[in-house]
């Protein structure tokens, strides 16, 4: 009996040792710095007494450079599940009160474990970063380490959702698996990513950047695009999490959450019939559409600062969970660019994975022109939009709000890369380019031999906005399936959600595409 009570005792104090971390000390500068310790995380983002912690005396098995005389159970990571808005979630915490956050090979079994373990019950996967990177005390053990969590990011990916919050510094090979992960969060003006640090590339190239221009939240969620989403703090960071769960399914094999909604499925917006201007050039907010139509004009919008020239994020229509897709006509006129083109296609395929219906609202006058464009490749990133849509299965729905001209027309989610259903506004233009374009080709003999060629072209474009600037030539050819008053938007876009609620659809059988990275 006495045995027992000494190892009870002994497990009592290591446990203790594993709670707090690196000691006292090292949490109060944590906490000076802003930022919660890896077990308060936890705390603050999952459900109340839901967390269950697993492995938390493991420890290092490393030897060299005295490392086997510094030992704390636990050995800098929180591992475990627990209920996120009462669903199962499996969850880790990088502790950097604990050698730095450093990874180790016993702290990378850790993590995979409970990533093996989600893959099997199909269970999201958050990751709270927090790390000065890799070990350095255990070499190429360490690295070992991060491949072995890098293989299970990609071996889940598409099975279930996998959530980064960047909640401290994330260097090194340390930045691969968040990127490898479906969206990443960051905490303003204490998180940050790179490869390399301001040092090395000061030695390296001689530029002189600071952490925080370098791999801040604002620097990656306007500039690189790597961050989806910012928090002015870990408290509002850990809430987008929650609230970004929300709306995707636990795993591949199971729906996004219904959620009853009071908000009546055949509202209409009057508003929406003079969102458009008259003028086929100016600009108008196409979230002020989004918002319209959404429940309780509730958009949750993901990658808000970067290619805003093109929106995503979630909401709510009827209760159905769906990913947005939109061209925005206050920015670039809502062309479609590089770094547009990539951000849609990865939300498009993300959506697809995890079967999310997709509403695309389009005006788009084409893609971007420009040297700047063509050398970096738009052919082939403006390939990844078309490649996304047209690879998807999951519910279509499609709406021509102004222009789709050119292939930008075939790329957003048009009939013919088969969205299922595609509505259009009445003043909606679809062609293959605007008119002062298409005047100037295809009439252009005439233009030269006319003794008024302003007048005339001046006639011809009037001619062409007769044909093209309305949607009827498209509805003629089956191309649309209905043209509805703007007002109206909501209440169609319940019903085809209804209707494709149980849509099957599947590709041919291969082992996966080649999409054009």
């Amino acid at each position: 009996m006495s045995d027992t009570q000494d190892i009870i005792k002994r497990i009592e104090q290591l446990e203790h040792q594993a709670e707090i971390g690196g000691g006292q000390a090292r949490i109060e500068r944590q906490h000076a710095a802003g930022k919660l310790t890896a077990r308060e995380r936890i705390d603050a983002l999952l459900d109340p007494g839901s967390f269950v912690e697993l492995d938390k005396l493991k420890t290092h098995r490393c030897t060299d450079f005295g490392m086997d005389e510094q030992t704390v159970p636990g050995d800098g990571v929180v591992t475990g599940y627990g209920a996120l808005d009462g669903r199962t979630v499996f969850i880790f915490a990088q502790d950097f009160t604990v050698f730095g956050g450093s990874l180790s090979g016993a702290y990378a079994e850790k993590i995979c474990k409970i990533m093996d373990r989600a893959i099997e019950v199909g269970a999201p996967v958050i990751g709270l970063n927090d790390s000065g990177g890799a070990r350095i005390q255990e070499g190429v053990v360490s690295l070992a380490g991060y491949a072995e969590i890098f293989f299970r990011n990609t071996a889940a990916s598409g099975v279930v959702p996998q959530l980064s919050a960047i909640m401290g510094p994330c260097a090194g090979g340390a930045v691969y698996s968040p990127a490898i992960t479906d969206f990443v969060c960051m905490v303003d003006q204490t998180s940050y990513m790179f490869i390399t640090g301001p040092d090395v590339i000061k030695t390296v190239t001689h530029e002189e950047v600071t952490k925080e221009e370098l791999g801040g939240a604002m620097s990656h969620a306007s500039k690189s695009g790597v961050a989806h989403l910012v928090g002015a703090n870990e408290q509002e960071t850990l809430a987008q999490l929650r609230r970004l769960l929300s709306f995707i399914p636990s795993n591949n094999r199971e729906h996004p959450p219904f959620v009853e909604t009071d908000d009546p499925i055949d509202r209409r917006d009057a508003e929406l019939d003079e969102l458009v201007p008259i003028q086929p050039t100016k600009p108008y907010d196409i979230k002020e559409a989004i918002r319209a139509v959404a429940d309780h004009r509730d958009f949750f919008e993901i990658h808000e600062h970067f290619a805003q020239n093109i929106v995503i994020g979630f909401a709510r229509i009827g209760g159905f969970s769906v990913g947005i897709v939109a061209n925005q006509p206050a920015i670039l006129a809502g062309c479609l660019d590089i770094n547009a083109s990539v951000k849609a296609a990865r939300f498009v395929r993300f959506c697809d994975a995890f079967n999310i219906p997709i509403v695309t609202f389009v005006d788009v006058p084409g893609f971007l022109p420009g040297t700047e464009q063509e050398f970096g490749g738009i052919i082939k990133h403006g390939a990844k939009l078309l490649y996304a849509y047209a690879e998807a299965t999951v519910p279509l729905i499609t709406l021509i709000t102004r222009k789709a001209y050119g292939g930008a027309y075939d790329v957003m989610a048009s009939k013919h890369i088969r969205a299922d259903v595609n509505f259009a506004w009445p003043r909606a233009e679809v062609a293959v380019m605007g008119p002062e374009g298409a005047v100037n080709i295809v009439f252009r003999r005439e233009l030269k031999a006319a003794d008024n060629p302003d007048q005339k072209r001046a006639e011809y474009i009037e001619s062409y906005r007769q044909t093209f600037a309305n949607p009827l030539k498209v509805a003629e050819l089956g191309y649309i399936d209905a043209i509805i008053q703007p007002s109206d938007t909501r209440p169609q876009l319940v019903r085809s959600l209804q209707m494709l609620r149980n849509k099957r659809q599947s590709q041919p059988k291969k082992k996966h595409g080649n999409i054009p990275l």
